[in-house]
């Protein structure tokens, strides 16, 4: 495996994991979430986050599968990613 494929399954693995992770919050959320008023307020920064970071997965199936598969376009989706990651972090900077 080469180099920059080892680190794009890398950060597609830390994504899917937040992804998933978020998924089950929203879940616990949207069944406790009448009992609860605070936990109600959170909803919606818990949806974005969500958001944010399904797309970056995407991303980065789709920078991992051209990479692999040695696509013409591996190195436009390697840009999507990247400038996926920057607007993520940006996203969550204080």
């Amino acid at each position: 495996m080469r180099p920059l494929t080892a680190i794009n399954l890398i950060i597609l693995g830390s994504c899917f994991a937040i992804s998933f992770s978020l998924a089950a919050v929203l879940i616990v959320v949207l069944v406790l979430g009448d009992e609860y008023p605070r936990l109600q307020s959170e909803f919606e920064p818990l949806l974005k986050s969500f958001f944010v970071f399904l797309g970056m997965t995407t991303l980065s199936v789709a920078s991992f599968y051209s990479l692999v598969r040695v696509h013409r376009l591996r190195f436009w989706a390697q840009g999507a990613m990247w400038l996926g990651l920057i607007a993520t972090g940006w996203f969550y900077w204080p």
